[in-house]
């Protein structure tokens, strides 16, 4: 059989086989075309990768039997391809720069609701703050700019609030360098009375500088308000391209709670400390904490909650003892109705099911543990879904560009969506007092907060809370 038959009957039968084996249950739901499209994209990419490599090889052979001149007849194809090659990889490099340059902007920009300076003078951006409210960026000033009322905590508790909420933010642009952003952060933390708080919650952010405000929202609702919040952010750009700068996030994370300790360690009281991060924002502080000998005793960290951590979470993240404190969960009923012993100091909670945290480079060629051969399945995982090498790696990519589904103030407990986890495993964490029927009244005002909040982005006029 000649090499180009070779090669095409080769690549017709893998290609049509990957096909056929890519068919099969994924983690979320795909839009329609995309799940009508992948098997033949996939196929088609195998195929003819393996009929090329086929017919090669068949030529290769051919020559050595003195049947054929080999792969390679003239040098020009060969520098034909290399130039053609060259101006589509310039090309892809440009339009890369434009889009990202584009998406920087886009994350600067201020939504219609968020554009005027927060009338607290205990929010980054407010009167007094060292921080401007463009310096905040469009996350940043989402994230000051909704600081929860007296009225939801009386609406949750029946109480009284105590304080006023303090929340911290400081944008990339806020400063050129980790040091000065952590510097500025230190600064409105002291402005702010951070310290003289019952609580101090370090956050850190996902890529774009995104920070979760339903964490916080619970924080200040269930301590009347004694509480304070930071983050600082790295980036401006999606998560998925910020991976590159984890690094550099986690530096931030450590600068920020070696000084939020060494300010601690000369005051007479001090705020109970506490850590959070989702998504990309988890893999950083965890990063930030397992770096050499350090860990969270030495920061004086009282809880960690870590959500969704991209790839699971790491087994080098803590020594021997902050390991014997962890906990995980896929859900808040998993969560134990009593502790033996000391309550767990770190928490991560990871859905069975969420592609973000099951996508790791070892599974295009080893079994993962969430799909073991006999056949068991955790929550939200397909029970027809079956480990087959490449194909479920990229199953699973795709899985993640489909991970999360928000509709404002309908929480799902799905995919990479935790909105509906985070009331029960926030106060479960960060031992928070709350009893059923207030854990309910906080749900339904989460759920209503983040309404509120979308239409402020949207420069809508949100409604009123039912109080």
């Amino acid at each position: 059989m000649k090499p180009v038959a070779v090669g095409l009957v080769t690549g017709a039968a893998v290609g049509a086989g990957v096909a056929a084996a890519s068919r099969g249950a994924t983690l979320v739901p795909w839009p329609a075309k995309v799940r009508q499209a992948f098997p033949f994209i996939l196929g088609g990419m195998v195929g003819v990768s393996a009929g090329m490599k086929a017919g090669i090889g068949a030529s290769i052979v051919s020559a050595a039997r003195g049947n054929g001149s080999g792969p390679i007849t003239s040098v020009a194809p060969v520098l034909v391809g290399v130039g053609v090659a060259g101006g589509v990889v310039a090309a892809a490099t440009y339009g890369r720069s434009v889009l990202l340059a584009r998406m920087e902007q886009e994350s600067r920009a201020l939504d219609p609701g968020f554009s005027v300076q927060p009338a607290s003078d205990l929010v980054s951006g407010g009167a007094g703050s060292a921080v401007g409210l463009t310096e905040l960026g469009r996350e940043g000033a989402r994230f000051v700019g909704t600081a929860t009322a007296p009225d939801d905590v009386r609406f949750v508790t029946g109480r009284d609030p105590v304080a006023e909420p303090i929340r911290v933010f400081v944008g990339v642009d806020a400063a050129d360098t980790v040091p000065q952003r952590v510097g500025l952060a230190m600064a409105e933390l002291r402005r702010t009375g951070a310290f003289d708080r019952g609580s101090l919650l370090v956050q850190a952010p996902a890529g774009s500088g995104y920070a979760n405000a339903t964490p916080v929202d619970v924080l200040e609702i269930l301590t009347g308000g004694d509480c304070a919040s930071v983050a600082i952010g790295y980036g401006l750009l999606p998560s998925f391209l910020s991976l590159g700068k984890v690094a550099m996030a986690a530096q931030t994370q450590r600068l920020l709670l070696d000084a939020i300790r060494e300010e601690c360690s000369v005051r007479a009281a001090s705020p109970r400390i506490l850590l959070y991060g989702e998504s990309l924002g988890a893999k950083v502080q965890e990063a930030a904490v397992s770096a050499g000998p350090l860990d969270l005793d030495h920061y004086g960290v009282v809880a960690a909650l870590w959500v969704g951590t991209p790839g699971g979470k790491p087994a080098d993240v803590f020594h021997a003892l902050c390991a014997a404190e962890s906990i995980t969960i896929d859900r808040p009923e998993q969560i134990p109705a009593e502790f033996d012993g000391r309550r767990p100091r770190v928490w991560f909670l990871e859905h069975d099911g969420d592609p973000v945290v099951r996508f790791r480079p070892e599974l295009l060629l080893n079994r993962p543990a969430w799909l073991p051969s006999d056949g068991t399945r955790g929550r939200n995982v397909p029970s027809t879904m079956s480990w087959k090498p490449g194909i479920t790696w990229a199953e699973a990519l795709v899985d993640t560009f489909f991970a999360t589904n928000i509709k404002p103030g309908d929480f799902k407990s799905l995919g990479h969506d935790y909105r509906a986890d985070l009331g029960a495993t926030v106060t479960a964490a960060y031992g928070l007092p709350c009893d059923a029927a207030t854990a309910e009244r906080l749900d339904s005002r989460l759920r209503e907060l983040e309404v509120v909040r979308a239409a402020r982005i949207n420069g809508e006029t949100p409604g009123s809370s039912t109080s």
